[in-house]
């Protein structure tokens, strides 16, 4: 049963009604509303009140440990690290994923939101074009709009649906009662529904909204593009994928381009400023950003909705001298780090995103811990029994170097005033060795560059450890549209098409002229200190890429010819860009490159990971549920019902 009962559906959509204001957080507002009976969606307002409470499960990805688990573990980006709940979606445990062996709730939460979500759409589809309105729905054209929304958020739940677990069971009738008899709808009917209901939002949406966060013809629009690009990307899959998906992809992809709707930010790191509250607030509104999910800067409303994945990607900091855990820094779950072939993937002396994406220098918050200098390692006498640093000065820094840099030896190390953690570094007897290592033992994975995407410092309520994040989770932004563009025209072999759109990106990614660079640049990527020269003619695209074996592009071995590379070259351009944005496990089942790349580059799954893999176990809670003739499923109906492997 993947419906909710009509009373928990109402309580669930209004007790988290949203209100689209222009208030201090976007058009979050909640409010409790606890004595409604289903009668209130015979109303014009009950109906308002349902199409934003319908947005409301779009959070759900971001709000617990499913973000990372079923979006980005398991994949060639990011690995665990040392604090290691749910590790089994990384390492494809066999037993662990296996229904029957504890991973029952956290596989159906997902399922359950998205299906809440697809039945608070379905009643309002229903119902809207019925009511006699008189004010915010009194005109068709209002009503057509408020229709389009859903449609909008059922084709993106069913989206992600599909992604994630196949064939599934689809409805498009609202359920206010209790049903058991479903059955899955194979993956191309699936996608045709998709399809069916972006185009008619793109067609009815409004190109802007007053009240940030709704649903527009540009969402619409980048959505199909992604959902023409997914379908038409299968080769051994079958997703019902037609001769003209891509030629759709280039053709949506386009329309949000040139519409003068968006425009990218000139400076990357502009999206994840946290310099003010004020400039978070102004980063996560964006012209860049085309549909977001909102969540609340007030603890009270925020509840378990705040957006929870500031803490997974954290460095373990507060065991060092110098350092308290404090806000900024966040409470470290240490949930996942970067595997090597995500941290050299970047041109990092050239690409701004990488030290725009990872942190690696922390300041010093704590003078009770400031450690002072000894005969044995001060570089002068005089330097004997005086701190180290001070508060606000660099106090642990993560070099992120290559095995060949030798310059980073284990006596530098020593004798430098913060704590130094180099991936390579000389040791004393000549060897080579690690700080921090993303293949090495688990218990040693607590340093490493930190994705900043995320970082919170304004939660509020619990302090140091207060878990509800405020800032939005970024579903679609118009970079990821330049790549959707870039990809489908190179599957259409115009590659000179396609490198335009690189380009365009590629030159947002370099250091401008004039603009300083980090301590890094020179410190460790052999740049020269002070130098302020833009580095876009280094980052340029050319057909070089796809025809050679580029050793930058750290192709796999099964890649061989031009069509091939272009798709991995795509796949590592999604990581500079995109890294840590929760898309990169769909990515590659998207690609038919999941068991290739991860096995490539992330050793931890390599053991485990199976063909099957490419989908999810459908939830025993489901199977458990449904019925088939009146009477509950057997054993082998269970069996036919469920993924192939689980």
């Amino acid at each position: 049963m993947f419906i909710k009962r009509p009373s928990t559906l109402l309580l669930a959509a209004l007790v988290s009604s949203l209100a689209f204001t222009t208030s201090c957080k976007d058009f979050l507002e909640e409010e409790l509303v606890s004595t409604l009976t289903n009668d209130y969606y015979e109303t014009e307002q009950g109906l308002e009140d349902l199409v934003k409470a319908a947005y409301e499960p779009t959070r759900f990805k971001y709000a617990n440990e499913h973000s990372y688990a079923m979006f980005n573990f398991g994949t060639d980006e990011f690995t665990h690290a040392d604090q290691v709940n749910y590790i089994y979606w990384n390492t494809y445990d066999r037993n662990r994923l296996n229904t029957g062996n504890g991973i029952e709730s956290f596989v159906h939460d997902v399922w359950t939101a998205d299906y809440d979500g697809i039945n608070r759409c379905n009643i309002g589809i229903e119902k809207i074009p019925l009511i006699n309105g008189t004010g915010s729905l009194a005109t068709p054209a209002q009503k057509t709009q408020r229709v389009a929304e859903l449609r909008f958020l059922r084709a993106y739940y069913y989206f992600q649906l599909v992604q994630q677990y196949g064939a599934i069971p689809v409805s498009t009738k609202a359920t206010e009662s209790v049903q058991l008899e479903y059955t899955r709808t194979p993956v191309p009917e699936v996608y045709r529904l998709i399809v069916s209901d972006l185009r008619f939002a793109a067609d009815n949406l409004s190109a802007t909204s007053s009240e940030f966060g709704r649903a527009t013809k540009g969402a619409a629009q980048h959505y199909l593009a992604k959902v023409y690009l997914t379908r038409g990307s299968a080769v051994t899959d079958q997703r019902g994928q037609q001769p003209t998906d891509m030629d759709s992809a280039a053709y949506y992809a386009d329309q949000v381009i040139t519409s003068q709707r968006y425009a990218l930010e000139a400076d990357f790191g502009k999206l994840w400023d946290i310099s003010s509250y004020a400039n978070s607030r102004t980063a996560q509104t964006s012209r860049e950003i085309i549909f977001s999910t909102q969540f609340n800067n007030v603890t009270a409303l925020a509840g378990r909705f705040g957006n929870r994945v500031h803490s997974y990607f954290t460095m373990f900091y507060e065991d060092q001298p110098g350092m308290a855990r404090d806000l900024l820094n966040d409470r470290p779950f240490r949930r996942l780090m970067a595997t090597n072939y995500t941290m050299d993937i970047y041109d990092r002396k050239n690409d701004s995103r990488f030290y725009k994406s990872f942190k690696t220098a922390w300041l010093a918050n704590n003078s009770a811990t400031i450690p002072k200098w000894t005969a044995a390692d001060a570089p002068t006498p005089a330097l004997v029994g005086q701190n180290k640093f001070a508060l606000g000065d660099t106090a642990i820094f993560i070099v992120v170097n290559n095995p060949q840099q030798t310059a980073w030896t284990e006596q530098r190390i020593a004798r430098s005033r913060y704590r130094t953690f180099a991936r390579y570094y000389r040791t004393n007897s000549g060897g080579t060795a690690s700080a921090y290592d993303p293949t090495g033992p688990v218990g040693v994975r607590n340093k490493y560059p930190q994705l900043v995407k995320y970082i919170d410092p304004f939660r509020q309520g619990a302090g140091v450890n207060e878990e509800a994040g405020t800032r939005d989770g970024i579903l679609a932004r118009l970079a990821e549209t330049y790549l959707i563009a870039a990809e489908a025209y190179g599957r259409k072999n115009d590659y000179t098409k396609a490198l335009t759109y690189i380009n365009t990106l590629r030159n947002r990614a370099a250091y401008k002229a004039g603009e300083a660079k980090p301590t890094a640049f020179s410190l460790v990527e052999g740049g020269t200190r002070g130098d302020v020269s833009s580095t876009a003619a280094a980052l340029q695209v050319t057909m070089n890429k796809f025809t050679t074996n580029d050793p930058a592009e750290l192709y796999p071995a099964t890649v061989s010819s031009p069509r091939d590379r272009f798709i991995h070259f795509i796949l590592n351009e999604r990581t500079r860009e995109l890294a840590g944005e929760l898309h990169r496990w769909e990515d590659l089942v998207r690609t038919e490159t999941l068991l290739d790349r991860a096995k490539a580059f992330n050793p931890d799954t390599r053991e485990n990971i199976q063909a099957y893999h490419k989908l999810r176990p459908i939830p025993r809670e489901h199977l458990e549920r449904i019925s088939r003739n009146g009477q509950p499923l057997n054993a082998d109906q269970r069996r036919e019902e469920q993924n192939p492997g689980y």
